[in-house]
């Protein structure tokens, strides 16, 4: 996940979190009645990650206040009309409308929430110094429906920092098995037993 993701992720709970949900349920409901749920997430992740990607400054054009609407629809319907459900290409519209088109990573993020609670799926966000095996990664898939009783979706990440093991989350739940952490703590467990040791001493040694 990169940066712009993460943000748009961590801001869910601020006022344009706040709008983007009500977009994104309107979708939501729409797609689950006509059975297109996943379809439109599909549609949307492709959006955000392949042509967002690949070209952003069409997001940047789309994003910008100063650009006409008139201009954008132009753009809507040369660019994603033929390549889009024109469920979702209409949605998009509505939101060029009311100009609303910068809060499609937002968007994106909220309906992707609601299709997994709906699907009882969970995201699992997994970074690791080198890729896992098939195997580690079946393991962790079994690990995670016992324990959160859901279907995981894992997301896997190289972070060479780590120096080995691998961080986990979903959620607000962490569990980092990196060896840079348990090398950190350690290094913190064996900086109190020194200090305790030091104190010790003194102690020894203090005359009243």
């Amino acid at each position: 996940m990169t940066q712009t993701e993460t943000k748009r992720e961590t801001v869910l709970d601020s006022g344009e979190g706040k709008l983007a949900r009500v977009y994104a349920e309107a979708l939501f409901n729409v797609a689950e009645k006509s059975g297109k749920g996943d379809l439109l997430l599909e549609q949307i992740e492709s959006l955000v990650h392949d042509l967002f990607r690949r070209q952003p400054l069409l997001e940047a054009f789309f994003d910008s206040n100063a650009i006409k609407r008139d201009s954008k629809a132009k753009v809507l319907r040369a660019t994603l009309e033929p390549a889009l459900d024109s469920t979702f290409f209409d949605f998009l519209m509505v939101l060029n409308e009311h100009d609303r088109l910068g809060l499609i990573r937002s968007i994106w993020v909220a309906y992707r929430q609601l299709r997994d609670k709906r699907a009882r799926r969970v995201r699992v966000r997994v970074r690791s110094v080198s890729p896992l095996s098939n195997d580690q990664l079946a393991r962790l898939q079994q690990e995670m429906r016992d324990v959160f009783q859901l279907e995981p979706v894992i997301e896997t990440n190289i972070d060479e920092g780590l120096l080995g093991g691998m961080v986990v989350q979903v959620g607000d739940w962490l569990f980092d098995g990196s060896v840079r952490t348990r090398l950190e703590q350690l290094r913190k467990q064996l900086m109190v037993r020194r200090n305790y040791e030091i104190q010790g001493r003194r102690d020894r040694f203090c005359i009243d």
